[in-house]
């Protein structure tokens, strides 16, 4: 990784994003904004902050963190905060507020940021089934997951019902004008891979509001659960790769690894008829072990397809058995966006053209702001 104080003064926002998501940032408070995410599914040990408009998640509680050059001050009255980096101001920042729905429980007493929480500004996030088949092998695991850890410290639920997850829909939507809904899942026993269950969760939460939602799953043994989906009411499909090449997916997810890349690229050639181009996508972790040029060429085929290939920074979270994996720089990361968001504006795909989902929210990496320079 370079040295973040050889970077010049006036930082482009692509690159104050990727800097902030290489080495994380120290907050003068902590508590500022929403609170942060600490284990579970998706951007863990992050706190979510605006910046030039984008809402951003930033890692705060990871190991680089800790050291960043780069601080977040107290927000101001206003409630803007500024990003000094070795005594200068680099940039300026906002955090979002509180959920207003964070502060109510179900009938049954479960409070309802323990069934869905907010990730970035204005999308509603779920871990369906908090319990996956492979971690709790070491043989299997994949090994950035911790999607048991928030289980096990009480923040959440193991497994959330399609009614409780309506209830807390409709009120994030009423409440707080939540815009788009992300459900993933542990994968659980069985071929469909967790669909059966997505399916029940989509088709509760379209019949109590209306929200476009994004289902997140493997690839089912049955391609016809994407149509099943559809039929359900999910708007858009996400299947992640997170790792693109057989060498690093064997050794950073070996159980995951059995479901081989061949195998998802006849998925997402099913699935795109069904969900159109641009609503299927898959996360794509940077700084495992895949080179830029392995990444690059795997999204070209993907965009033929009519796949969003949503690309992010690796960020280590504690606690798992990459918790001291270094953090891709942001110059590794420019060397990826750069080129990927020339590949997805000429291929015709827009994270704004997404109906639901991470590419939608677009927080978790600084590919949606090199997209709009090339599209404003």
């Amino acid at each position: 990784m370079e040295n973040a104080t050889n970077l010049p003064q006036d930082l482009p926002t692509e690159l104050l994003i990727s800097e902030l998501q290489s080495f994380g940032a120290r907050l003068s408070d902590p508590k500022a904004g929403v609170e942060s995410r600490r284990g579970g599914a998706g951007p863990s040990d992050h706190k979510a902050l605006t910046l030039d408009g984008m809402t951003v998640m930033v890692p705060v509680h990871t190991a680089p963190a800790f050291d960043s050059p780069y601080v977040v001050e107290k927000p101001d009255a206003a409630g803007r905060s500024q990003i000094i980096r070795d005594g200068r101001k680099v940039g300026e920042v906002s955090f979002p507020a509180r959920p207003r729905f964070y502060d109510l429980t179900t009938a049954d007493g479960i409070p309802y940021n323990k069934i869905a929480v907010l990730h970035g500004r204005d999308v509603l996030a779920t871990t369906v089934l908090q319990t996956c088949i492979r971690y709790q092998s070491r043989t299997k695991t994949c090994q950035f997951c911790s999607i048991g850890q928030s289980l096990a410290a009480g923040r959440t639920i193991a497994h959330k019902t399609p009614e409780q997850l309506a209830e807390v829909a409709k009120a994030a939507v009423e409440l707080d004008g939540v815009k788009h809904m992300v459900m993933t899942t542990g994968t659980p026993k069985g071929d469909d891979r967790g669909c059966a269950i997505l399916t029940e969760s989509v088709r509760a939460v379209k019949a109590a509001v209306d929200l476009p939602v994004q289902v997140q799953s493997e690839p089912p043994e049955d391609f016809g659960w994407f149509q099943r989906l559809k039929d359900a009411g999910a708007d858009a499909l996400g299947m992640h790769l997170e790792a693109v090449t057989p060498e690093v997916r064997q050794r950073i997810m070996p159980g995951k690894a059995q479901v081989s890349v061949e195998t998802y690229m006849q998925a997402f050639a099913a699935s795109v008829p069904v969900f159109g181009r641009g609503q299927v996508s898959t996360y794509i972790l940077a700084g495992l072990g895949d080179t830029p040029e392995a990444i690059l060429s795997i999204s070209e085929k993907l965009i033929a397809l009519g796949v969003y290939p949503f690309v992010v920074p690796f960020v280590p979270i504690s606690g798992t058995p990459l918790e001291s994996h270094p953090t891709p720089s942001s110059t590794f990361m420019g060397s990826i966006l750069a080129p990927l968001s020339k590949m997805l504006v000429e291929g015709g795909l827009k994270s704004t053209d997404i109906k639901a989902g991470c590419g939608r929210c677009g927080a978790c990496s600084a590919l949606a702001t090199y997209e709009r320079r090339l599209a404003p």
